[in-house]
């Protein structure tokens, strides 16, 4: 590699990390953590199919954390408490 692409961004971009998924009482969670000002936001996705449509749930929480892993076992924790709080209301 040249010493310009180097200096000015000519590296290869990093690959996307894959979403970690888990089925609790027949919702499917995605906990999907975003990097925010060097630290992981937690942020996840909670879907169940309804009627024959899968319907969708996004929350964000203001939460941040050091590393990937523990914003991924947060975002866990917290659809655990969204589904047992809301439960199928949430798609209304």
């Amino acid at each position: 590699m040249s010493l310009f692409k180097r200096l000015f961004g000519g590296s290869s971009p990093k690959a996307p990390e894959s979403e970690p998924t888990m089925e609790l009482d027949g919702f499917l969670v995605r906990a999907t953590p975003f990097e925010e000002g060097g630290q992981w936001q937690l942020c996840g996705v909670i879907s169940r199919e309804v009627d024959g449509v899968v319907k969708e749930s996004r929350f964000v929480r203001a939460d941040r954390f050091a590393d990937r892993d523990t914003a991924i076992e947060m975002a866990f924790d917290k659809a655990k408490r969204i589904i047992a709080e809301q439960g199928m209301r949430m798609f209304r």
